[in-house]
């Protein structure tokens, strides 16, 4: 018999709107880390992607925020801390879903790329919980706009994260001004080196809940594809996505400009595609999200800033077209599909000179990759013998990649899609995006 939201002891309002947004039960993350939480513990939960970690921090905190304060001020009672514009959009959407019969609530998102007059006059009035990037809120810091005075939850997810960003004297800087006495929730993927250090001076005597990385990717399966260069990856990639058991798709790039030019190519190609990236101005990637969550874009090609954040079940597939450059944004991206109890299915390009790095990301996930190949697609540049025989399991012959065998040459998943003047519905160029990303800061690799 599995325990309900009820048993855990959440009041009943959160446990209602749980019940109407279709929640049935706790998940792993959930079970362990709010009957601690509501108990006013601090936490240092190692969880991944998809395990559920944000109801796991919310709920506990909404169950705060349902008993009035009875300090004077108009500053912010709880504080979510997250690394990227979109995941803190998610946050604090989840936030007013769980909080839908709590209308008193009041939340707004800091973050960059938006209206600084906006998040002001949001600042103006008493506010429940800010969610924000580091950066962001530290802008509104030296302007003197939030006052911690009040505030009783802080919150960081996916620390580890926030940490690889640079962003470790920004969050001392924002610790330092909270209460001492604060309940503080931590949250990332690891604990290890400087991370783990931080997390032991923001704590006190914290509760450590380590939620085996099994458990969020039950639902997708893995294909590693070795390809001989560019052009053999490219062939790779139109045949895969011209698989009619495509939903949606997210493909990742290394780079910000490579994101644009395959963006284009798709476009051109037929695809309902369009892509997402740092340099973007924040209306053209909230108008892009959106269009990914109505149906309108169905190959969205991103750099990592969109491995964190993106919660679309329609997502079917996950493409690593460049491999992450650290092993750990593996789990990451592939978990954007898979998601809400469904299936779906990651496939990772991997040229065959780069099989250190596949080993990297190896060693992180303790398991090796199905590697598998296309019939007739095959790589004829060969690694050694001795990497070969590493990588292949025993009794390993040659996998297939399992597509769907009756699609007929040359249909594309996306032109289903189009409009009578041939080009897909809801999608833009991404050239488009590029005439508004110019003004903006110089494209880096991230």
């Amino acid at each position: 018999m599995s325990l309900s939201f009820a048993d855990l002891h959440l009041d009943q309002p959160l446990t209602d709107a749980l019940a109407a947004a279709g929640y049935d039960s706790p998940t792993p993350v959930q079970l362990e880390s709010i009957p601690p939480g509501l108990a006013g513990h601090d936490l240092m939960v190692s969880a991944q992607t998809g395990s559920g970690k944000t109801a796991a921090f919310l709920l506990p905190t909404l169950q705060k925020l349902l008993k009035r304060s009875d300090q004077p001020g108009k500053g912010p009672r709880a504080l979510v801390l997250t690394p990227t514009r979109e995941l803190a959009q998610q946050v604090e959407k989840n936030a007013q879903l769980y909080g839908k019969n709590m209308p008193w609530l009041r939340t707004v998102t800091l973050v960059g790329g938006t209206s600084f007059g906006q998040q002001i006059r949001a600042l103006g009035r008493p506010i429940d919980l800010i969610v924000a990037t580091p950066g962001r809120l530290m802008d509104h810091m030296r302007q003197g706009r939030v006052d911690f005075s009040r505030l009783e939850v802080l919150i960081l997810d996916e620390a580890d994260r926030m940490l690889d960003m640079g962003f470790i004297d920004d969050i001392e800087t924002i610790v330092a001004a909270t209460p001492k006495e604060r309940q503080t929730l931590l949250f990332s993927a690891t604990w290890d080196g400087v991370v783990g250090k931080l997390a032991q001076k923001l704590t006190q005597d914290p509760q450590k809940i380590d939620i085996a990385r099994e458990a969020e990717q039950g639902q997708i399966d893995e294909q590693l594809l070795y390809c001989d260069d560019l052009r053999h990856k490219n062939r790779l990639l139109d045949h895969i996505l011209r698989d009619n058991s495509i939903n949606q798709a997210v493909i990742f790039t290394a780079t910000k400009a490579m994101t644009e030019q395959l963006a284009d190519e798709l476009y051109e190609k037929g695809f309902a595609a369009n892509c997402l990236h740092g340099d973007m101005p924040q209306v053209w990637r909230n108008r892009t999200l959106n269009d990914l969550r109505k149906g309108r874009i169905k190959i969205l090609v991103a750099t990592d800033v969109a491995a964190r954040g993106i919660d679309v079940p329609s997502i079917t597939h996950v493409i690593n077209y460049d491999l992450p450059k650290q092993a750990e944004d593996y789990v990451h991206r592939i978990g954007r599909t898979g998601r809400a109890g469904r299936t779906g299915l990651a496939i990772t390009f991997a040229e065959v000179n780069e099989y250190i790095k596949v080993q990297k990301i190896e060693r992180y996930l303790t398991r090796k990759l199905p590697e598998t190949t296309i019939e007739g697609m095959e790589p004829t540049r060969k690694r050694s013998g001795k990497q070969a025989m590493r990588n292949r399991r025993p009794g390993q012959g040659k996998g297939q990649w399992q597509g769907d065998r009756n699609q007929r040459p040359g249909k594309s998943a996306g032109n289903k899609h189009t409009a009578r003047n041939g080009k897909p519905n809801g999608a833009r160029p991404a050239s488009a995006a590029r005439s508004n990303t110019t003004k903006s800061a110089p494209r880096n690799s991230h």
